[in-house]
């Protein structure tokens, strides 16, 4: 870790004191204090060569995008400044950014702290309606990654390439790769509904959103971490995992929700559309929870709970959509 921290800032600067952060499953994440009193957060992707999904690849690149253009695009969205991209042909690739204040809101929870969490997921709300204003010049990943110029055509390459790696890693499905692909055809108009490829954080589950309590001890949002997974398509699909395992469209007076609409430029809409559309991401998202099992070392023997869950819930979209 020394060694891609002077990479990072010079051979002067010194550790003063350093420690591992858990939570992430893709990329080894460490935090240091440097002698100038800085504290960062150095992020090393696995090492060349490493087994990896099809979006998975160069993602400590496109995190520090994407940090970068919320920090220019949208300040008021608190994000970790990027203080350093590098490679190194013995260590790969890594990211450092400033460390923000507070704790995940998954954090918050583990530890029992009994505090009400509604103005920070208010906030959320609030600041992803922000980014959505954001427009890219195409729909899904950047790079070389799946996208498309439209949704319809991003969302099912996304699909695709997830459907890939389950062939790949020898991921047994809890439905058919054809079953999917046919139920996704059936409902491909309302895709096409979405005409603007917004900026999307994607990944917004509790683990992600830092919070802490502001001078009148309410809990508000103090950042957005693990900008890596970031595309450009349907707002709706940023509703999804905020309110992991649960249907935000059945909980209408939800804080982030009350945050979106006030923020957001255009009227949220949850009519029969946007609710097919968002039973549609839920199933991606239950679908690469359960494709990126091997590649965290988890098997459905290892984790039965996490895989009975996922099938269940997969299930669950399929049926409804099916109906």
């Amino acid at each position: 870790m020394t060694r891609l921290v002077r990479a990072s800032f010079g051979p002067g600067t010194r550790v003063r004191d350093a420690g591992p952060l858990a939570g992430g499953g893709y990329a080894t994440v460490w935090t240091a204090l440097l002698d100038d009193d800085r504290r960062v957060v150095l992020k090393l992707a696995p090492p060349a060569g490493t087994r990896l999904l099809r979006y998975e690849r160069g993602l400590c690149a496109a995190e520090a995008r994407y940090f970068r253009l919320v920090g220019e695009r949208v300040p008021q969205v608190p994000v970790p400044p990027v203080l350093h991209h590098g490679t190194d042909p013995a260590y790969g690739e890594w990211l450092v950014t400033a460390m923000l204040p507070g704790r995940s809101l998954r954090e918050l929870a583990e530890a029992g702290v009994a505090v009400d969490d509604a103005p920070a997921r208010y906030d959320l709300g609030a600041a992803l309606a922000a980014l959505h204003r954001v427009t890219g010049d195409r729909f899904g990943y950047d790079g070389d990654r799946a996208s498309g110029s439209t949704w319809r055509t991003a969302f099912t390459a996304m699909l695709d390439a997830l459907l890939a790696d389950a062939a790949d890693w020898g991921v047994r499905l809890p439905v058919s790769p054809d079953r999917l692909r046919t139920l996704v055809g059936r409902h491909a108009a309302v895709l096409d509904e979405v005409r603007r490829p917004a900026l999307l954080h994607f990944d917004c589950w509790d683990g992600n959103v830092l919070a802490a309590p502001d001078p009148a001890g309410r809990l508000r949002l103090c950042g957005l971490v693990d900008g890596e997974r970031f595309l450009h398509g349907d707002p709706l699909l940023d509703l999804v995992s905020p309110l992991l395992f649960r249907r935000i469209e059945d909980e209408p007076e939800h804080p982030l929700l009350r945050g979106y609409r006030s923020a957001s430029a255009d009227p949220l809409v949850l009519d029969a559309s946007a609710r097919r559309r968002l039973g549609l991401y839920r199933l991606h998202l239950y679908l690469l929870m359960t494709v990126e099992m091997p590649s965290r070392a988890m098997t459905p023997h290892s984790h039965p709970q996490r895989h009975a869950r996922l099938a269940a819930l997969l299930d669950e979209e399929l049926a409804a959509l099916g109906g």
